[in-house]
């Protein structure tokens, strides 16, 4: 009997641990070693209040120097239909002030949203690291519906 308590000790020691309220994870992690953080433009997409309630897509996104003069985009996306395909760019500008896509459009492939809702790329554009100016991520809804934005986020320059 003695020993029956200690095994139920343990499974119960082991079964709270596992569910551990106080261990937090981050929501979004970006797992791109060979670009350091200090250098990255970075950015939280959100669909856009006008949408909210229909969508509620969430993601990341960053921009930093590659090699060559050019621009390397990380983007990442989730709580996306599953199956969808969905345009995205980065854009000069803000969000609801679009200036242009930085760099030509062809270079941007549409994001494939998995099963779980998740789609994630990274690019590289034929163009400099901007120094200044304002840029944002648009992801468009589709292809025949580029003027829906499902998700944005402003591209925060990296700190001095």
């Amino acid at each position: 009997m003695q020993g029956y308590r200690y095994v139920m000790f343990a499974a119960a020691t082991v079964a709270v641990a596992a569910c551990n309220p106080f261990h937090r994870t981050r929501a979004v992690e970006i797992k791109s070693a060979e670009v350091p953080v200090s250098s990255r433009w970075n950015a939280t997409l959100a669909t856009p209040t006008q949408l909210a309630g229909a969508l509620q897509v969430q993601g990341s996104a960053w921009m930093a120097p590659g090699s060559d003069n050019q621009t390397l985009v990380y983007v990442s996306v989730m709580n996306a239909a599953p199956g969808g395909q969905h345009p995205w760019h980065v854009h000069l500008g803000t969000c609801g002030n679009d200036q242009g896509i930085l760099g030509p459009a062809d270079a941007y492939k549409s994001l494939k949203i998995d099963g779980d809702g998740k789609a994630s790329q990274q690019i590289t554009l034929p163009v400099p690291i901007p120094t200044t100016g304002q840029y944002h991520v648009n992801v468009h809804a589709s292809a025949s519906n580029m003027g829906t934005i499902i998700a944005c986020g402003n591209l925060a320059p990296p700190l001095d």
